[in-house]
């Protein structure tokens, strides 16, 4: 009989030890799941500050990006008014050589136009 209650003791210790352990994981099965649930929560509070500093910063970056094209717009702009301004001087001082490289660079257009036309009408193959 002092068998059976020994046994019957040991068998209630295990029982008692398995709810215990059953106790602990159930309560850290809950913490994990108020720690998602909190992770969740701080997620979408902080989605649309987020989505907020990165629309910000397109808006910034497209900013920049405009002021740049507007600046080199303005470079090409002055470089060509330059360019127009020295030609113009020099065709006032130099006439006859400005008239020259003139009828020069049409009839190279023009040789290159005519070669350019037959090539095409003549191909190769």
């Amino acid at each position: 009989m002092q068998k059976t209650a020994s046994a019957h003791d040991t068998a209630q210790a295990v029982a008692d030890r398995l709810a215990e352990r059953a106790d602990h994981a159930r309560e850290r099965m809950h913490a994990a799941v108020d720690t998602l649930h909190h992770g969740a929560d701080d997620l979408l509070h902080a989605a649309p500050n987020a989505f907020s500093r990165a629309a910000a910063q397109m808006e910034a970056i497209t900013r920049r990006g405009v002021d740049r094209a507007r600046e080199a717009g303005h470079r090409v702009s002055d470089s060509a008014h330059l360019a127009r301004d020295r030609t113009l001087g020099y065709v006032a001082h130099e006439p006859v050589k400005s008239l020259l490289i003139a009828v020069a660079a049409g009839a190279a257009v023009a040789l290159l136009a005519g070669w350019l036309s037959r090539s095409r009408q003549h191909p190769p193959y």
